[in-house]
């Protein structure tokens, strides 16, 4: 981990319909989302999730063995975002992202362990919606950039 407002991309996935999280060096996000995902251009404020390598050591703390990728992330880092607000801001590479809300847990992850949802009730990922796209790749630097105030744009 590089700061507490930087950390590096560890690993990238794109959704693939009934299968799990294909794993990616790069990945090319739009406004309408991760490219070739199965969400692609579906629901904007959902498009990319951002999970922390956190959540697989908690699994792992609790005895729940599961490979990355299992929780359905797009991109999954060395640094813990789960404690920022909707509108927040990410950059990582030249892409910007916005925080849009907090993953809620789906009932997908008791398919893998029963206690995974109860487990990761706040600490499963994070939503954002792409404001600059471009390509993100493995070992790109993440940052949180800024806090939206007041409908401002600080970017």
């Amino acid at each position: 981990m590089l700061s507490n407002n930087s950390g590096i991309v560890q690993e990238l996935f794109i959704s693939v319909k009934n299968k799990d999280g294909e794993n990616r060096d790069e990945i090319i996000l739009q406004t309408q989302g991760v490219c070739e995902d199965e969400f692609f251009d579906k629901e904007i404020n959902r498009s990319v999730l951002l999970t922390s390598i956190d959540s697989y050591k908690l699994a792992k703390e609790n005895n729940i063995d599961i490979k990355y990728g299992s929780l359905g992330e797009n991109i999954l880092m060395d640094i813990n975002p789960y404690h920022l607000n909707i509108g927040d801001r990410i950059s990582v590479a030249d892409v910007i992202l916005e925080i849009t809300q907090n993953c809620t847990i789906c009932n997908s992850l008791a398919k893998v362990d029963a206690k995974l949802p109860t487990l990761l009730k706040s600490d499963r990922g994070i939503f954002a919606k792409t404001l600059k796209g471009g390509v993100i790749k493995k070992g790109d630097i993440v940052r949180f950039v800024s806090k939206r105030k007041n409908n401002e744009e600080n970017i």
